[in-house]
């Protein structure tokens, strides 16, 4: 799973932000969320698609939330990712954002923790090139104070062979460049979708094995994975 996002106000995530088409004055307004540890229900920032255009906002990164009285808290159920084989089984937590309510997290990288306990490991990837996550959103109106929130999640995808020594368990779904418009308009067909739901790399990754997230001293080398050339089939 993906547990950690790293998110920096740097020339690749900008870059990514204007390929998407998200005006930049949103981002000296403060939506652009930054931060090197960002942990699931934090707030994070998506783009979506909103009457046609691109929108950068802000979203918890936890899909299923419940109302208090006077807001909202993350639901019990763990949901600040969707797996991606979950998607098209209907009532599952994510079936219905992915027909029309998809987004992309932009990130500088990802963390991995390997493990539990005293024997986890933890790893930082960051690409050569900011990364366009694939997501879901909701958004949720409090029936009570007419709160609007937005909420999200990050798609998983069963692990790349190249990351498996780092964690064996799932990655997160990096959208090619090229592709991105398509994921983010609610009318592209499903079946022009589905083939990305599978694990391989648009970019080429650094893998940073660290001694814990929340001091990051770097641990050993630094990993070069490259990217694949062609999606898997």
């Amino acid at each position: 799973m993906c547990g950690r996002l790293n998110v920096t106000d740097n020339p690749a995530v900008i870059d990514l932000l204007e390929v998407l088409g998200v005006g930049l004055s949103l981002v000296s307004q403060g939506v652009l969320r930054q931060g090197r540890f960002i942990r699931a229900t934090d707030t994070v920032s998506i783009v979506r698609h909103q009457a046609g255009q691109a929108e950068l906002a802000l979203a918890t990164w936890w899909l299923l939330l419940e109302p208090t009285a006077d807001g909202f808290k993350p639901s019990s159920y763990t949901s600040f990712n969707t797996r991606s084989d979950k998607l098209l089984v209907r009532g599952s937590a994510g079936f219905q954002a992915f027909q029309s309510q998809r987004c992309i997290v932009p990130v500088s990288g990802f963390g991995e923790t390997e493990g539990s306990g005293k024997t986890a490991r933890y790893t930082d990837f960051f690409g050569e090139e900011a990364l366009p996550l694939g997501g879901l959103f909701r958004r949720w109106v409090h029936h009570g104070t007419g709160e609007e929130r937005l909420s999200c999640s990050v798609i998983t995808l069963p692990p790349h062979p190249k990351l498996i020594p780092y964690h064996s368990k799932a990655m997160p779904l990096i959208l090619p460049r090229d592709v991105c418009q398509r994921w983010l308009d609610p009318a592209t067909p499903l079946a022009e979708l589905t083939p990305l739901l599978n694990p391989w790399l648009p970019v080429g990754l650094h893998a940073q094995a660290i001694d814990k997230p929340s001091s990051h001293q770097p641990l050993g080398q630094l990993d070069w994975l490259e990217p694949d050339q062609v999606i898997a089939a």
